[in-house]
């Protein structure tokens, strides 16, 4: 049993790493259409927000929406701020050990998109709180977990 559960992880990361890397190397042509879709507001009338942009600029809309659509739930909510923060938020079925991996995998997208900057990958668990920080150097090409 402790093999397969070990196979399935391995398996479901791998899965993830090549549908975000399929996905980037397609999006060309996703990303030079225009949205045909608007947001609600931010906010109700109340002050309570209905609705996070996923993010700040279009280029970072039309990536965390990729997140969203490509990460087949394990992804709740994206955004991107500035073009080199990205947040996640992941559901329950992503077990701890499985979110570095995912982590890596969004990074690696998100390089594929945003390149020639340094990078911010922040994970976060289903109940928002912060669980992981990925930063990729663009100097040494290398990624820092905290």
């Amino acid at each position: 049993m402790d093999f397969m559960q070990r196979f399935r992880k391995v398996l479901t990361a791998l899965t993830l790493v090549l549908v975000l890397t399929m996905s980037v190397a397609c999006s060309s042509a996703v990303n030079a259409k225009a949205p045909t879709t608007s947001l609600p507001p931010a906010a109700d009338t109340t002050g309570n927000y209905a609705l996070l942009e996923r993010g700040n600029t279009t280029a970072g809309q039309d990536f965390g929406n990729w997140v969203i659509q490509t990460a087949r739930g394990l992804v709740q909510d994206a955004y991107v701020r500035d073009q080199n923060k990205l947040g996640v938020v992941i559901t329950p079925q992503v077990r701890p050990n499985e979110v570095r991996p995912l982590a890596k995998s969004l990074l690696q997208g998100f390089h594929r998109t945003f390149p020639n900057q340094d990078l911010k990958v922040l994970m976060y668990a289903p109940d928002k709180k912060l669980i992981l920080t990925a930063d990729y150097d663009i100097q040494s090409n290398q990624i820092k977990y905290q």
